[in-house]
């Protein structure tokens, strides 16, 4: 049977591959500040991505040809200043360039054997990291996917904290036949951290929520109470570096106070939280950060890097080597004096995401990120201010930090009309496109929480929000007047 000529990989395909796709990639940045979120007619827009699988491939160049024609408009616009979902950074140019760089080595980060560049750059932007949030330099980082394998590696460490204290090494016996692993944190509890405490078999339902009211904020004598009527034994404690709602933050302080007093463990969630410390406007919010035991932070939202990046710290380093142990004939061995990030986290196979990170820093420094910062808690501010304003918006919460909380309510209908009116005018934004943000529920009524994390992300941006939200929620609130 004769052989496609496109069937196979060939080197010629490299250098035109490359022309186009930098060609596309900066049509594409030059345009980014004025694309729409979503274009309306995506789902157009994916149909040449269909059929069955070719049994001759097309070659390189077609490949790429067709995602770049179909696939660049049908993307969402993530990377873009009009992006308020979800908590999502953009891009910054040197983490752009060095992503691009860190694809071209194809650098498994497992340990220095398999990439000293990889790893080396790790170990360095870990430690420029915990400068930047003021934590100790002798605690140990791991590089992860994101938060929810950010709060996995710190809840490891927990869970072996634990499982020692009791004698045991649950790593390796696991956790059966022990009494339940107890939880507490506030009603700020992030899904991630209850997802990881079910891959730890610690499970979901473990978590006692020590919290009041309807946003579930801490309520500290409920957790100095359960702690106490554990009559000394070893607990985990959760708290809430910025709450995907409001944007509130835990008593971390306080939660520390408590949990030491008991002896517990603290773990501090801080997927985009933390990032507050790094601005004396904010840095309040985190006192106590650097006494807790294990903390957890994203890179791709508010540090502005690619998907997917987080950070892991951990006070003792050997829990992680305990909980992550990890050996092969092949592989460097336990007691290897070089780094080995594949035997302190859940990842063997590790793609060099610390050439981004470390590009990052070294490009803008930490009076760059703080600027990124405190610009974000400026729009947040003004976002703020102008849904105070406007006569059909209604804030909800204070604006602490880069998340505002509001609803559409134009009078004279009832929270059931309200939560029902502005859940339609949330599937109304994000199927026009020109800018999305996502609703949730605060403190039970259905809102608006747009958070705000890209560095291109200008006033104008802001404005285009609400003047959209108003303009779409005005048609809807037209549409339900003439009802019966």
């Amino acid at each position: 049977m004769t052989e496609s000529p496109f069937s196979l990989p060939d080197r010629a395909e490299i250098e035109p591959v490359l022309r186009l796709a930098l060609e596309r990639a900066s049509d594409y940045l030059a345009g980014l500040d004025d694309r729409p979120a979503l274009a309306p007619d995506v789902e157009e827009r994916l149909r040449p991505f269909a059929g069955s699988l070719p049994e001759h491939g097309h070659g390189a160049m077609e490949a790429v040809r067709l995602l770049a024609e179909h696939g660049l408009p049908a993307a969402t616009t993530t990377a873009g200043p009009k992006f308020f979902h979800f908590v999502v950074g953009g891009v910054t140019p040197a983490a752009f360039g060095a992503d691009l760089l860190t694809a071209l080595l194809d650098q498994p980060a497992y340990a220095w054997a398999s990439s000293p560049l990889g790893v080396h750059l790790e170990v360095l932007a870990l430690r420029w990291l915990r400068e930047l949030f003021e934590l100790p330099a002798e605690w140990t980082g791991v590089m992860t996917t994101g938060a929810t394998m950010a709060n996995f590696v710190g809840l490891a460490a927990a869970r072996q904290w634990w499982g020692e204290s009791h004698g045991r090494d649950p790593s390796r016996d696991g956790l059966a036949g022990m009494p339940p692993v107890p939880v507490f944190s506030s009603g700020h509890i992030h899904a991630s951290a209850l997802k990881c405490l079910a891959m730890l078999g610690i499970g979901r339902d473990a978590v006692r929520i020590a919290g009041s009211g309807p946003a579930g904020r801490l309520d500290a004598a409920a957790l100095d109470r359960g702690l106490r009527e554990l009559g000394g034994a070893p607990a985990i404690v959760i708290a809430n570096a910025g709450e995907v709602n409001a944007g509130e933050y835990d008593p971390i302080r306080e939660m520390l106070d408590i949990a030491r007093r008991h002896g517990a463990w603290l773990h501090v969630d801080g997927a985009f939280g933390l990032f507050a410390r790094i601005s004396p406007r904010t840095r309040h919010l985190t006192d106590g950060v650097d006494e807790a035991d294990s903390v957890t932070v994203d890179g791709h939202k508010w540090l502005n890097v690619p998907y997917d990046c987080g950070f892991s710290f951990v006070r003792d380093v050997g829990l992680l080597k305990r909980a992550f142990a990890y050996s092969a004939d092949y592989l460097p061995g336990p007691d290897d004096p070089r780094p080995n990030f594949g035997s302190v986290g859940p990842e063997s196979s590790r793609r060099a995401r610390a050439l981004a990170v470390w590009a990052t820093l070294q490009a803008y420094g930490r009076a760059g990120h703080r600027h990124i910062v405190e610009h974000h808690l400026d729009l947040a501010q003004y976002l703020g201010a102008r849904v105070d304003r406007e006569p059909h918006f209604e804030r909800l919460a204070p604006v602490q930090i880069n998340i505002v909380c509001f609803r559409y309510n134009p009078g004279g209908l009832d929270e059931s009309t309200l939560d029902a009116l502005n859940e339609r005018l949330g599937r109304a934004l994000l199927e026009d496109g020109r800018v999305f943000a996502g609703t949730t529920k605060f403190e039970g009524r259905v809102a608006f929480r747009p958070a705000i994390s890209n560095w291109r992300t200008r006033e104008a941006d802001v404005d285009l929000l609400v003047d959209v939200l108003d303009e779409l929620g005005a048609a809807l609130a037209r549409e339900l007047s003439r009802s019966p």
